[in-house]
């Protein structure tokens, strides 16, 4: 890049923040999401044609959550080596091809194979288009990162419109992920382009892609880095809540409660459309509060919500509350991102992906965790866990406190 001629000050140099980068950015999470909820109106389909039975299918799907979590030990010394922009175009064009995969997967085991191997670019697109986000998040100097999930959950309520278009429309799953692909393809470079250069020295000044000065090129764990624990432990948390609620709150709402079938899918429709909305709302509410105080108040919101829908235990107080938990849970994790990305003392794709990792275990084992507990006791009971964790983050809000 030229400097501007004539002794004109530096400093009128940059034509203000990286809007170009931003909205980039941002339609890098719309594709992500978009392509992943795609796929899930198929999976009764593809359960039918593959001959899986329910305990089957779910040992099967666990392929894309054990690619990703795995792809997170490349990627992070990836990141630091390469930088963001390099690593999300290389990981969104592997997730744009790896995609028809699933449907041409003729077996259980093939199917396994091929999430596995999606999940993990997938993965890699996860922490890569975060850690983007971080960059101009910083570029701009105030809170961004909640819009940027905000495109995420947008973009998820596209990709099962497509998908649901497809399965009316009789087109096949690959030939539709496939479709899908192609734009995303021809969308990379074009999304790159513009997206911004990391700090790639975690006590110095930003510099090039790929100049990693203190040559961190290796995976970071959260408990080897003191500032992570407590961040990693929050997105733990507030993930496996998250994947809970997604799975359990229809079964609770019909089998539990005696709600009928409709009433009960509307269960997570509001969960999901609250959080949306928290989403939106989230950078306004740090900006203007910090982030203790929007994470302390959100998880109280979503530790009583929850409590009070269990203890009275009637469909519409249960709609009300899992809306209100899904508005508790809406700006956790894009705000602690946020702070993890700007930690001192580590890349930082690096902090990303530690602490992205323990969100994807928690998001991984929440479901099944419930149902272990269900099966013991009750679903109510089991759901008890979610208050309590929910009252976890809100304590361990103060965490944030030196980063806010």
């Amino acid at each position: 890049m030229s400097e501007n001629p004539g002794g004109a000050p530096a400093v009128t140099a940059p034509s203000g923040p990286p809007r170009a980068a931003r909205w980039a950015t941002g339609f890098v999470f719309v594709l992500h999401s978009a392509v992943f909820a795609s796929w899930t109106p198929h999976v009764p389909e593809v359960k039918d044609q593959l001959g899986l039975h329910e305990g089957t299918l779910g040992a099967t799907l666990l392929g894309a959550p054990l690619g990703s979590v795995l792809a997170m030990l490349v990627t992070s010394p990836a990141l630091a080596r390469w930088g963001s922009r390099r690593v999300t175009a290389v990981a969104l064009l592997g997730y744009a091809l790896a995609a028809p995969l699933l449907g041409l997967a003729g077996s259980a085991v093939a199917l396994f194979a091929a999430l596995t191997v999606w999940g993990a670019f997938q993965g890699a697109l996860d922490v890569a288009m975060n850690a983007q986000a971080v960059a101009v998040e910083r570029a701009y100097d105030r809170p961004l990162m909640s819009s940027f999930h905000a495109y995420w959950s947008l973009g998820s309520v596209a990709g099962i419109g497509l998908g649901m278009g497809g399965l009316a429309l009789g087109v096949g799953l690959a030939v539709q992920l496939a479709a899908i692909g192609v734009v995303a393809v021809v969308a990379t470079p074009l999304l790159v382009r513009p997206m911004r250069a990391d700090r790639v020295d975690p006590d110095g000044p930003d510099g090039p892609d790929g100049a990693d000065s203190d040559g961190q090129h290796r995976f970071v764990v959260p408990w080897r880095h003191r500032g992570l624990l407590p961040l990693a432990g929050i997105v733990f948390a507030a993930l496996l809540c998250e994947g809970a609620a997604g799975d359990w709150t229809a079964v609770y709402l019909r089998d539990s409660l005696g709600a009928p079938g409709a009433v009960a899918g509307v269960g997570y429709g509001a969960f999901a459309c609250a959080m949306f909305v928290g989403r939106l709302m989230g950078d306004r509410w740090v900006s203007r509060y910090g982030r203790v105080r929007v994470v302390t108040l959100l998880s109280a919101t979503a530790a009583v919500a929850t409590a009070v829908t269990l203890l009275v235990g009637h469909p519409l107080v249960a709609l009300a509350g899992f809306a209100a938990l899904g508005l508790g849970l809406s700006c956790l994790v894009p705000v602690v991102f946020s702070a993890a990305g700007s930690l001192p003392g580590s890349h930082p794709g690096q902090s990303l992906a530690a602490v992205a990792s323990a969100g994807w275990i928690g998001f991984l084992l929440g479901p099944p965790a419930i149902g272990g507990l269900a099966h013991l006791t009750s679903l109510p009971l089991a759901l008890a866990v979610l208050p309590l964790l929910a009252t976890a983050m809100a304590v361990g809000a103060r965490t944030l406190g030196p980063r806010s």
